[in-house]
């Protein structure tokens, strides 16, 4: 976040990821206040369409505790079950079109970890 606003090069950058990084942050809160914004943002009558992808982030060793194995969706089919371990994160995301780019996107507001109910 701090590269893509332009502080990447910035002398002081190890001050602001500590900040970031230490600092006690409610996914909860910051998501509410996120999709206050987004909604915010959209127009009049338009259709509020949220959306739920579950996403495996492939992660090994010894400190990854809530590491699970899992149905991998993309590369099994009906007839072929492929399971992988690492951490699924679940993100929700609101559909709205976005005029200028002739598509909808997806605006996320919230990633969870769902570690396995093991």
């Amino acid at each position: 976040m701090l590269r893509i606003l332009g502080l990447g090069k910035v002398k002081n950058f190890g001050k602001y990821h500590r900040v970031l990084s230490r600092a006690k942050w409610s996914a909860l809160a910051c998501s509410k206040i996120l999709l206050r914004q987004i909604l915010r943002l959209q127009l009049p009558g338009d259709d509020v369409v949220i959306d739920i992808d579950e996403t495996i982030e492939r992660k090994w060793g010894s400190k990854i505790g809530k590491r699970g194995i899992y149905r991998d969706s993309v590369r099994s089919s009906k007839s072929h079950f492929v399971k992988c371990s690492g951490l699924r994160w679940l993100c929700v995301m609101l559909l709205t079109d976005i005029v200028w780019a002739s598509r909808v996107w997806a605006l996320p507001f919230l990633s969870v970890l769902a570690p396995s109910e093991r």
